[in-house]
């Protein structure tokens, strides 16, 4: 994606585009951009990172790795349930994707339970590593 693909989207969601926004959302794994920013605080990796949260742009994605991951949203993403879907985390390569097609099961909470966040994760071998 081009920085000003990248600039408009930041923009729409109301989030100031900077040049190390522009380079978080192109890296979006907190491992990746901490080895390709070494030298850049932790913190204003941390503070893009949350206000891409925050403005619907990305989703945390906890995939069991011990690694947090992120997973840039669609266009009309609100990060409430029928938005989400299922990832998948490779056991060989430690890769984690996407699967967009498959969307998280509707899970009727008992009363008295209020939804806040909800992961889906399936564990396996991807196609590459076969």
């Amino acid at each position: 994606m081009e920085n000003q693909e990248i600039d408009k989207k930041l923009e729409s969601k109301n989030v100031k585009s900077t040049a190390m926004q522009t380079l978080v959302y192109k890296a979006l794994s907190l491992s990746d951009l901490e080895q390709r920013f070494g030298k850049v605080e932790r913190s204003t990796i941390f503070r893009a990172l949350k206000s891409f949260e925050d403005n619907f742009i990305v989703q945390t994605v906890n995939d069991g790795s011990g690694s947090v991951k992120y997973a840039v949203c669609d266009e009309d993403c609100t990060c409430n349930i029928n938005d989400l879907h299922v990832h998948f985390f490779c056991t060989r390569c430690g890769r984690t994707r996407c699967m967009k097609e498959l969307p998280i099961p509707d899970v009727k909470l008992p009363d008295g339970y209020t939804y806040e966040n909800t992961q889906f994760i399936i564990n396996g071998v991807c196609p590459h590593c076969h």
